[in-house]
C-alpha cells in the first residue's frame, strides 16, 4: 500500500535531512480532508523532537524529500503543518487495473487453522428469539464472516440453553394447563407455544405471590413459598434425577421450540457450524465443582450449597451449585469452555452475549484462572448494547417482547408498502416482487442493527430503517440494483468491457478518483472490522462507497455521449464498485438484488 511507501521513504528522509533513526509507529498518516486537496496527510507534530524545526518548515522540507524519492507522488501542500500529499493519477489507475483482476480483493484466503470460536444466538428453550435475538445473531454470523475475510478458521457455535428452572416453568405450565395441545392443534411455530406457556407461568405465579402477600407474607418471602415455584424447583430435581416421565416431556416441548428457531435461522440468513447443547454440558460443570471443592478453591454452605469467594479478586461470593444438588447458568459455561478448549485449542472464544453479562463473564474467567486453567485469557466477551422500541425496554416473562418472526414480517411489509408508493414494481411477476420485498426488508433490518457499533444501545424504527434515502439498508441495495441495470442497458457482461479496456486513453475525473480511493481502503476497512469485532465499520464503508457511487451516477454519462474508451472504463468502474458493494454487504449477511 502507497502509505507503507510513504512511511519508509519518511523514515530515510528524517535519516538524511536530521540523522535521527524514527520509529515507524510514530508516523501519522491518515486521509486528507475534503476542504484541502491531497491524498494522504502526514502529520508532522510528533515528528518535531527529531528535526528541532518549526512544524512548516520541517513539514516543507520532508515534503521535498518525498517528492525527490516517492515516484508516486504528483506534488504535496502544507497547511498550519499537515504535510498533504497528492498522489499521480497513474498510481490510482494502476491499482485499479490490479483490483478489477483480483477477484478475492479485499479476502484472505485462511493462514491460520487455528480456530477461533464465535458463540452466538444461545437462546432458552422456553422461549421464540426476539428482536433482541435478532441483534445477538445477526452480530454473531457478521463477525464469523469478517474474521474468515480476515483469513481467520472462524467457527459459529449456537449453545442451545435447554434445561434450567426456566425450561421447567413452561414445562409445568403446559403440564397443568395445556390440554394436550400441540404446534398442529394449535396452528402456530412450536417456539411460540413453548413461550405462551412461559408466560402463563408468570401470569400464574404473581397470582399465587398477590395472595399470599395478601395473607401477610413479604414479597421475598411469598415468592420462595409460592406452590407452583416450589413445583417448578421439584420438576427440575426429577428431570436431573434423569425422571423418564419428565424427560419425555422435555423432549417434545424442546423439540418443538428447536423446530421453530430453525425456521427463524433459515429465514433471518444466519448459519452454523455446530450445535453444542446445555444438557449436554452441565454435568462436566458439575465435575469441574468438585474438583474446586477437592482442590479448596470453592466452600460449601449448611445448606449444601456450593460458592466461590471472588472477594479477594473485586468481586463477591458466588454460587456455583444450589443446596439441591442443581446446577446455574454459571456451571454449565464452566463446562462448555473446558469442552471447547479441549476439542478445538482455539485461538480465542468469542462470546456474543449482552451487556448485562459481563459480570458473569468476568466470574467465569476469574473461576477458571482459579481451577488453574491458564488458558482463561482466550475468552472474550463481546458485550453488544440492547435493543429498544420506541415504547421502551422488552420483557419475556410478561410477554411484551417484540417477536423475531414478528419483526421480519413487519419488515416485509413496511418494504412491501414502500416500494409500490415509490412505484418501483414495473415488470415484476407477483414471485419476484414477494423475493424483493423479503430481501429489502430483511436488508434494512441487517443494516440498521449492523451499522451502529456493537457496544451502543440501539433504538430499532422500522419505518426509518426502510427509507430509500439516506445511511440505510435499501439505499445500498438500490445502489447495487443501480450498477446491474447499467449492464442491462449496455446488452454486455463487465468481462467484455474489461477485455477492450485501454486505461493509457483514461484522465481520471476527480469523482472517478474518489471512488477508486474509497475502494482501495476496502481490504484495511476489513482488516479493523476484524480486529475491533465491528460489523459497524464495514456497513458505514458500504454505505460511503454507495453514496459516493450515487453522486458520480447523477453528475456523469456512464456510456452515452462519451467515447468508446471512457464508457469501457466507466462501466469497468461500475462493476467493481458493485462488487465490493455486493462482497461488504455479504459480510454483513445482506443479499442483494439484481434489480429494484
Amino acid at each position: 500500500m502507497i502509505e507503507d511507501r510513504i512511511t519508509q521513504i519518511t523514515i530515510e528522509g528524517f535519516k538524511n535531512l536530521y540523522n535521527h533513526d524514527i520509529n515507524p509507529g510514530i508516523i501519522q498518516i491518515g486521509k486528507t480532508n475534503p476542504e484541502f486537496r491531497g491524498d494522504f496527510t502526514v502529520v508532522v507534530f510528533p515528528l518535531l523532537r527529531f528535526s528541532k524545526k518549526s512544524p512548516q518548515i520541517t513539514a516543507e522540507e520532508l515534503g521535498n524529500y518525498l517528492l525527490s524519492n516517492l515516484t508516486e507522488l504528483e506534488s504535496f501542500e502544507v497547511i498550519k503543518g499537515f504535510l498533504n500529499l497528492l498522489i499521480k493519477d497513474k498510481y490510482w489507475i494502476d491499482f485499479f487495473m490490479t483490483g478489477v483482476n483480483d477477484i478475492e480483493f479485499g479476502i484472505q484466503k485462511i493462514k491460520d487453522t487455528t480456530p477461533v470460536i464465535v458463540e452466538y444466538s444461545s437462546p432458552n428453550t422456553n422461549k421464540p428469539l426476539h428482536l433482541g435475538h435478532i441483534r445477538n445473531n445477526l452480530l454473531g454470523y457478521s463477525i464469523a464472516e469478517i474474521l474468515k475475510a480476515n483469513g481467520k478458521n472462524a467457527i459459529k457455535i449456537n449453545l442451545i440453553n435447554d434445561r434450567g428452572i426456566h425450561i421447567c416453568k413452561s414445562m409445568l405450565a403446559w403440564m397443568k394447563w395445556g390440554g394436550g395441545e400441540t404446534p398442529v392443534s394449535a396452528d402456530m411455530k412450536g417456539d411460540h407455544l413453548v413461550g405462551k406457556y412461559y408466560v402463563l407461568f408468570d401470569q400464574k405465579l404473581k397470582e399465587e405471590i398477590t395472595g399470599l402477600v395478601e395473607k401477610g407474607y413479604s414479597k421475598e418471602d411469598a415468592s420462595n413459598q409460592a406452590p407452583l415455584m416450589k413445583e417448578a424447583q421439584e420438576l427440575l430435581q426429577k428431570w436431573e434425577n434423569d425422571d423418564n416421565e419428565v424427560r419425555k416431556i422435555w423432549h417434545l416441548m424442546n423439540g418443538w421450540a428447536l423446530e421453530g428457531f430453525d425456521r427463524t435461522y433459515k429465514r433471518l440468513g444466519v448459519d452454523f457450524n455446530k450445535f453444542d447443547y446445555e444438557s449436554d454440558l452441565y454435568l462436566l460443570g458439575k465435575k469441574l465443582i468438585n474438583e474446586g471443592l477437592n482442590k479448596g478453591v470453592f466452600f460449601k454452605k449448611d445448606d449444601g450449597s456450593v460458592w466461590v469467594d471472588l472477594t479477594g479478586d473485586g468481586l463477591d461470593e458466588k454460587l456455583l451449585l444450589r443446596g439441591d444438588g442443581t446446577s446455574v447458568y454459571i456451571t454449565q459455561d464452566i463446562g462448555t469452555a473446558e469442552t471447547r478448549y479441549n476439542d478445538h485449542k482455539p485461538a480465542k472464544m468469542i462470546y456474543i452475549v449482552g451487556n448485562e453479562q459481563i459480570y458473569h463473564f468476568d466470574v467465569l474467567k476469574k473461576i477458571l484462572k482459579k481451577l488453574g486453567r491458564v488458558w482463561y485469557e482466550i475468552i472474550f466477551h463481546l458485550s453488544y448494547g440492547m435493543v429498544e422500541l420506541p415504547q421502551g425496554r422488552m420483557k419475556s416473562r410478561e410477554g411484551t417482547v417484540v417477536d423475531a418472526d414478528d419483526m421480519m414480517d413487519e419488515m416485509f411489509l413496511t418494504a412491501k408498502k414502500t416500494t409500490e408508493e415509490l412505484g418501483k414494481i414495473e415488470n415484476f411477476t407477483s414471485g419476484e416482487l414477494e423475493e424483493l420485498y423479503a430481501i429489502i426488508g430483511l436488508g434494512a433490518l441487517k443494516y440498521y442493527i449492523l451499522k451502529v457499533d456493537p457496544k451502543k444501545n440501539m433504538l430499532f424504527n422500522p419505518e426509518e430503517s426502510i427509507d430509500f434515502n439516506g445511511n440505510t439498508g435499501p439505499f445500498i441495495l438500490y445502489t447495487y440494483a443501480r450498477i446491474r441495470s447499467i449492464f442491462r442497458k449496455a446488452g454486455q457482461e463487465p468481462e467484455d468491457f474489461l477485455k477492450i479496456l485501454d486505461l493509457n486513453k483514461i484522465s481520471l475525473l476527480e469523482s472517478e478518483k474518489e471512488i477508486i480511493k474509497i475502494i482501495y481502503q476496502y481490504p484495511q476497512v476489513v482488516k479493523n472490522a476484524g480486529e475491533s469485532l465491528s460489523p459497524a465499520l464495514i456497513a458505514n464503508y458500504c454505505y460511503e462507497l454507495s453514496k459516493s457511487f450515487n453522486h458520480y451516477y447523477q453528475d456523469t454519462p456512464i456510456f452515452k455521449r462519451v467515447d468508446g474508451d471512457t464508457a469501457n472504463f466507466r462501466l469497468i468502474l461500475s462493476w467493481f464498485t458493485g462488487r465490493i458493494i455486493k462482497h461488504s454487504a455479504g459480510l454483513l449477511g445482506i443479499q442483494v438484488p439484481e434489480r429494484m
